[in-house]
């Protein structure tokens, strides 16, 4: 991959020769009590692996496969735990938006703004996010190619954001799938900003339960590896104590019991890529 610009999300670097970064949490929040729980584990396990981390965690699931679908807090309720995890545990916090409205108040608790994937094409909302926030995520639509996120930077660039994050989260493929082209992943990085792989949603069956998505956790270890090693500068997976339980994309998050052996690896391939650059 080419070198990258590097930025910076609070004192996390971010690019050419950094150190890998996580990004992770719950999909949703389901509980401020679950929210902590899984925030101060993370930061546990990231703080004795010396590894960069950015809290994810959504307050509304805008975009579910069912009405009866559980979405989370809400905007008001759900930045106000955001914020207190951000002061309590002392992590950057990434959240996505879903509208324009809630860019603002967003803004004021979010160190990292996500675009969904299923809106990345929604020019004035990429473009006022792109704005306002200190760090903007565009996550890459099932329905787009790599090539086709030059146009969402370009919105992104004329909006004013300076610290872009480009994610892969898997290419719809038929009904109810999802594939990873690892080739996507240098393509966007030609774009000339650090790269995200979400090994969590790429591993979705959409649809897949009927009223809910399922999905193969099994390949998240095998994704990520491949992702590392082809070069990114991320990776992001949705974690839960128990994913059977999730109120929200359960059959595709990793417990997070299982998560440091293999954060262990990614580290591992991660010095490997840089050291033969």
């Amino acid at each position: 991959m080419p070198d990258k610009k590097t930025i910076k999300i609070q004192n996390i670097e971010l690019g050419h020769a950094k150190p890998l970064v996580l990004i992770a949490g719950p999909c949703v929040i389901e509980s401020e009590e679950l929210a902590f729980q899984v925030a101060q584990k993370l930061k546990t396990i990231t703080s004795r692996l010396n590894m960069p981390w950015i809290f994810k965690a959504s307050y509304d699931k805008a975009n579910r496969t069912s009405a009866d679908s559980f979405r989370g807090p809400g905007l008001e309720k759900g930045l106000d735990i955001l914020a207190r995890i951000k002061r309590q545990i002392q992590a950057p916090i990434l959240s996505d938006v879903h509208c324009r409205s809630e860019i603002e108040p967003a803004c004021r608790v979010l160190d990292v703004v996500q675009i969904p994937a299923f809106l990345a094409r929604q020019t004035d909302l990429l473009s006022k996010a792109a704005a306002n926030a200190q760090a903007i995520n565009i996550k890459k639509g099932q329905f787009l190619s790599p090539h086709d996120m030059a146009n969402q930077v370009k919105k992104a660039e004329l909006a004013g954001a300076k610290n872009i994050l480009l994610t892969e989260r898997g290419t719809t493929f038929g009904y109810g799938n999802l594939v990873v082209d690892m080739r996507g992943l240098s393509i966007m990085a030609d774009l000339g900003y650090p790269v995200v792989f979400d090994a969590t949603h790429s591993v979705q069956l959409p649809g897949g339960l009927g009223k809910a998505s399922s999905g193969e956790r099994e390949y998240i270890p095998l994704l990520a590896r491949a992702a590392v090693a082809a070069g990114v500068d991320a990776v992001f997976m949705e974690v839960h104590p128990s994913p059977e339980q999730a109120l929200c994309d359960g059959p595709n998050s990793i417990r997070i019991d299982d998560l440091e052996p293999l954060l262990v690896s990614l580290q591992q391939i991660h010095r490997l890529v840089m050291d033969n650059r």
